[in-house]
């Protein structure tokens, strides 16, 4: 029997990368995006599109119940192409609160459907400072103040929402800096960046090989360790995609 994957954020840089593994697997994927303009691309992809704003909760839960996914993946972020400075401003607000008004209607919503597992998008440069590398037990920077403060609050939000809602198995992957197609940066720069791909094989294998927790998905800088994405879900942060991204992954 085919399984279901609610793929939210599918539109977004990970979601457009992380769709082809899915699919390959045999999973029938429905993506959401806010814009009727990505419909067609994300079709051409094999998804299953859906216009759903996160925000609008009833609607929310009215489409996933429809659906009934056993696996909701949460890649929703609200940030400006290439990180405008000159929007980011703005930009850090609403991103947190996707991350955390977003995130809590996404919980409810799966756990109305009766979804059993949340594979959610998370960021590891919020760390609090101290000793480096920076593993997933480590504090967060709960002291920040400023937009570094708000960045945090909404971290902690959709990290408790997606790892304390049971019966819902919640893993949250904390990425790098992302990089690669679709994300306007070509080359790793910021704190721990990551490939695209590599950040979406992340969520992939963690549909069948994470236990519910938090892993730490970045590139070697020295600033956060991966030991436990690799020794338990095989993560490879060279992952790449054939060029059409449309590849099987490899077994």
């Amino acid at each position: 029997m085919t399984k279901t994957i609610f793929l939210a954020g599918a539109g977004g840089a990970i979601g457009r990368r992380l769709a082809p593994l899915l699919l390959a697997d045999g999973y029938d994927v429905y993506g959401t995006t806010r814009s009727p303009e990505k419909v067609e691309a994300l079709r051409a992809l094999g998804v299953r599109p859906i216009v759903v704003d996160v925000f609008d909760g009833p609607r929310l839960e009215e489409v996933m119940a429809a659906v009934r996914p056993e696996i909701v993946i949460h890649q929703l972020t609200d940030l400006p192409p290439g990180l405008d400075p000159a929007r980011m401003g703005e930009a850090v607000k609403r991103n947190a609160r996707v991350r955390s008004e977003g995130t809590s209607n996404l919980v409810a919503a799966a756990l109305k459907s009766g979804a059993k597992r949340m594979i959610a998008q998370s960021i590891a440069w919020v760390y609090a400072p101290g000793p480096e590398p920076h593993g997933e037990d480590d504090p967060l920077d709960v002291r920040a103040e400023g937009s570094r403060g708000i960045t945090v609050e909404g971290v902690l939000a959709l990290e408790r929402a997606v790892l304390n809602s049971p019966p819902l198995e919640g893993v949250v992957l904390r990425y790098g800096r992302i990089f690669g197609p679709g994300t306007g940066f070509d080359n790793p720069e910021g704190p721990a960046p990551v490939h695209v791909d590599a950040a979406a094989s992340a969520a992939w294998l963690a549909v069948t090989k994470a236990r519910p927790g938090i892993y730490n998905i970045a590139g070697a800088d020295d600033s956060v360790t991966c030991d436990k994405a690799r020794s338990e879900l095989g993560w490879d942060a060279g992952f790449r995609l054939h060029p059409d991204a449309a590849a099987v992954a490899p077994a």
